[in-house]
């Protein structure tokens, strides 16, 4: 199959330190052969050199473990792989509560979380705080790895036990889709290959679940969203006046005939054709990057939002969003800051906070309302023009923000709309 029709899919890996997450990405790297022969000498030459019987494989991932150690800020390690049926990007996150932040950061784009648990520990604080990100961030599926089953006899009892407690907490989350799978990602049981030591479990590896969990339907493919990052005028001779809408599909379907409105404004016209580099289409849906031209000559601009005239977004310059706070300082109410969303940016305002979460017990925090780095909280925005968007459940792409200081001009934090 050729290179460029492999779907791509986008996971995130959370759990606790020591929950092998780091053994784990190095035997899926190892297992699927997605490393080269001088890596695999050069971690086999250090294994030895530690005296350790095996190859260990967390020497993949933790090189940049010792850099963090030494102050290095590294937010987020994206690692790629492949395999013949699919392209995978793995963001690997910290799992420190104070690194909540860039688990969010991690797992903003992700198809799908990878929560690791320790066999012989069981569900513990961090399984719950990254599961609970996971669904705020409505990552729409969760494969949790019960990890380490060499250490408790690959017990079968063991394995139940934790699936029936995860299953109980995950009941007040936002996730559809949960799977489980026994594994060892020290000896590689279930990873890439199906174990004999696990008898008893008739599920799929976990590479096998990567490779053909469908993502397709992860898009909004109802609401026809197209946001405009910029506006193509060629002024050559051949398209003398071509003037072209370019962007990135974020929902729906379009295809030309279409009657459309172009938000905030509300002027309406009609698609008159979509085109790409290759050449005209018949219809283009997310997240296909593509030119829309129009019947009407209308005054669009960057930030503006093409949508079906019978199918609308919201369009509002108050905000309720659900955030989680990046930076050293602390939110002050009435801290101005540009909000960008989908292609647009626009000055805006934080009005209240509304409350905090708790993201352990997850429960709200009323009477303490000051938001430090890694507080997740709900606030309320105005901004200084209208925004097109869409609560962040019903679409992802045009229902993120991020609040970004005007002085510094550093991301501050990352947002989701609230319905």
């Amino acid at each position: 199959m050729a290179t460029n029709t492999r779907e791509l899919l986008r996971f995130t890996t959370a759990g606790s330190v020591d929950d092998g997450k780091s053994t784990l990405i190095g035997r899926l790297l190892y297992d699927s052969k997605s490393i080269f022969e001088d890596q695999i000498d050069a971690i086999r030459q250090s294994s030895e050199r530690k005296g350790l019987a095996h190859v260990d494989l967390s020497l993949l991932t933790d090189g940049l473990r010792s850099e963090r150690e030494q102050g290095i800020t590294i937010d987020v390690a994206y690692r790629y792989f492949a395999t013949p049926k699919r392209k995978f990007i793995i963001a690997d996150t910290p799992g420190h509560i104070q690194y909540t932040r860039n688990m969010v950061t991690g797992a903003s784009t992700a198809n799908l979380a990878l929560i690791l648990v320790d066999a012989r520990k069981g569900i513990v604080e961090q399984t719950c705080r990254h599961s609970y990100i996971a669904s705020l961030l409505q990552i729409p599926h969760i494969i949790v790895c019960v990890n380490k089953m060499d250490l408790v006899d690959y017990s079968e009892e063991v394995f139940n036990k934790i699936v029936e407690d995860y299953t109980e907490f995950a009941s007040k989350l936002d996730v559809t889709d949960i799977r489980y799978i026994p594994i060892s990602a020290l000896n590689g049981d279930n990873v890439v290959n199906h174990s004999e030591h696990t008898k008893w479990y008739h599920g799929a590896t976990l590479l096998h679940e990567l490779e053909t969990i469908h993502i397709g339907s992860d898009y909004n493919h109802i609401d026809a969203r197209f946001p405009v990052q910029t506006i193509i005028r060629p002024h050559s001779t051949e398209h003398h006046d071509y003037r072209g809408y370019a962007g990135r599909v974020a929902g729906g379907i379009f295809r030309p005939g279409d009657a459309v409105t172009v938000l905030p404004s509300g002027l309406t016209s009609t698609i008159k054709s979509i085109d790409t580099f290759e050449g005209s289409i018949k219809e283009a849906f997310a997240p296909m990057s593509v030119s829309i031209t129009l019947e009407d000559d209308l005054d669009i601009s960057r930030g503006d939002m093409i949508v079906k005239e019978n199918n609308q977004a919201e369009v509002s310059q108050d905000l309720d969003i659900m955030m989680c706070w990046l930076n050293g300082k602390k939110l002050q109410p009435g801290s101005k800051f540009y909000l960008r969303q989908s292609a647009s940016e626009v000055r805006s305002i934080v009005k209240e906070v509304l409350y905090k979460m708790d993201i352990n017990q997850l429960q709200r925090i009323e009477d303490d309302k000051e938001i430090g780095m890694n507080d997740i909280a709900r606030v309320k925005i105005r901004t200084t023009k209208p925004v097109a968007y869409d609560a962040y459940r019903k679409n992802r792409s045009t229902g993120s923000v991020i609040l970004v200081d005007e002085s510094t001009n550093e991301t501050v934090a990352a947002g989701m709309i609230v319905e």
